[in-house]
């Protein structure tokens, strides 16, 4: 390899990382502040730069969140999709994909208050109509699994799956509104504490049917 493509290599990874620390500074800012109410010097503020030194990088605050919540949502569904794909059973599926639910939270804990607090506004512009797409297919994903566990017998067959999923949605999903990297749990344990909980509830041969 030659010095120039090496240099250049090594100029574009030093750019990407920059890009990723600006953007995960704005982020907690979205988070803590609201997007419609950050300010484009605010979020500059954040980064540690000046407002007109964010349009080097970004060329709208709307470019900001968008590559936050896109950034977010690619890893989550690349992590699922791994699960999903590894042919377990309803129930270590679930618990897998609790994990790794947990996870993203931990790596993008503020993408995810972001995602919960903006989205309803953000998906009446075309650009953010992947929002819209991803939530009908994480609905549509939980319901499978349910029912899947149902039709194993590992799930309650007397518990509605639509109520079971909106309930380990926001259970697992609120966590992001307080969790905070470095606590006194990780995301995996947290994760462990979450399933005995939920497990508990649902699973058939701790409730059978009456």
């Amino acid at each position: 390899m030659c010095a120039r493509r090496r240099d250049a290599e090594g100029t574009a990874a030093t750019r990407a990382t920059r890009r990723a620390e600006l953007l995960s500074a704005i982020a907690e800012v979205f988070a803590a502040r609201g997007y419609a109410a950050t300010t484009v010097r605010e979020a500059a503020e954040a980064a540690g730069i000046l407002g007109g030194s964010l349009y080097y990088h970004f060329d709208s605050k709307e470019s900001m969140v968008d590559e936050i919540l896109s950034t977010f949502l690619d890893e989550m569904w690349t992590d699922y999709e791994k699960v999903l794909a590894s042919g377990l059973d309803a129930t270590r599926t679930l618990r897998a994909l609790v994990a790794s639910s947990f996870k993203s939270i931990e790596r993008h804990r503020a993408a995810v208050v972001i995602y919960q607090n903006e989205s309803k506004h953000l998906v009446e512009n075309e650009r953010f109509g992947y929002l819209t797409k991803s939530q009908h297919r994480f609905e549509s994903t939980w319901k499978d699994l349910l029912k899947q566990g149902v039709e194993e017998g590992a799930f309650r067959s007397d518990l509605n799956t639509g109520l079971i999923y909106r309930f380990i949605r926001d259970t697992v999903w609120v966590a992001a509104s307080w969790y905070q990297p470095g606590g006194r749990l990780d995301a995996e344990e947290i994760a462990q504490q979450y399933l005995a909980m939920v497990l508990e509830g649902i699973q058939a041969n701790q409730h059978p049917a009456t």
